[in-house]
């Protein structure tokens, strides 16, 4: 067998949440290269930056709207891939939300604000993995993706109830990898920061010369010196979704340019080999 035959999901239904804007475009539109049929879950309202996507990918794809902290959305999103194409395949868990509050602000936080953002980080997830399990089951496979975060992993994040939930969302991670096989692979992707429609929220006042900067400066003080993008996290995704990856599951695996590393720092000053 060739590379191609391992990236080739021709046949494949995915589901993607959160999939109007940033890395949920982008990822639909890469599975969808790879031959794969989207449903793009959005938000309501969204339907126009999502009927939008279905247009840029190249495969046959669908929008449907749906809130994935109601378990009822869910159970009805999984069912329009199955009415449309009577299988899914690959779920992407990408829907998220924060909210940037520095970490030593502890009153910045209430209990709403922790609950809102597990409610989708968290258990939104985890009720769509629900909902989609029994007929990956029925299948003999299947393939879950969460978009996590290397905030789950460090602790540094937009605040500490985000890198919270994204730190539940990487244990939730590997108890579904193991409660879930052999059918079913279940891994977590986790970046740093990447520009997203979240960023543009937090960062909208600031003149675009500055932003830009500060995106540089961040990509710099990586080793990779790359900032992280839709695009290239979404090739994480892929690999993931495909049988690249067939013998992974409950993986997190971390796309930062080596962020968490930090940049190389010589132990030693000198003017020459010791």
């Amino acid at each position: 067998m060739t590379i191609n035959n391992f990236l080739n999901l021709q046949g494949k239904v995915a589901i993607i949440t959160g999939a109007a804007t940033g890395l949920g475009a982008a990822t639909a539109q890469i599975l969808a290269q790879a031959g794969a049929h989207v449903l793009i879950n959005h938000m309501p309202g969204q339907e126009a930056l999502a009927n939008a996507v279905v247009t840029q990918c190249e495969n046959e794809s669908l929008c449907r709207s749906g809130d994935i902290t109601k378990d009822d959305d869910c159970v009805r999103t999984v069912q329009a891939a199955i009415d449309q194409w009577d299988r899914v395949d690959i779920l992407i868990n990408n829907a998220g939300i924060n909210k940037f509050v520095e970490h030593y602000d502890l009153e910045g936080l209430s209990s709403t604000d922790f609950l809102n953002i597990y409610n989708v980080n968290v258990i939104g997830a985890f009720q769509m993995t629900r909902a989609v399990s029994s007929i990956m089951k029925r299948q003999g496979a299947g393939v879950v993706v969460n978009v996590s975060s290397g905030a789950g992993e460090c602790g540094l994040g937009s605040s500490i109830a985000y890198c919270t939930s994204k730190g539940a969302l990487n244990t939730m991670t590997k108890s579904l990898g193991r409660a879930l096989a052999p059918e079913i692979r279940v891994n977590a992707v986790c970046p740093a920061f990447i520009p997203t429609p979240l960023w543009d929220k937090k960062i909208g006042k600031l003149p675009t010369e500055e932003w830009e900067a500060l995106r540089e400066t961040w990509a710099l003080s990586t080793p990779l010196q790359l900032e992280g993008s839709p695009e290239i996290i979404s090739r994480t995704i892929l690999f993931l979704a495909s049988d690249l990856s067939a013998h992974l599951t409950g993986q997190l695996i971390t796309s930062d340019g080596g962020d968490q590393l930090g940049v190389y720092q010589p132990m030693f000053e000198t003017n020459g080999p010791l």
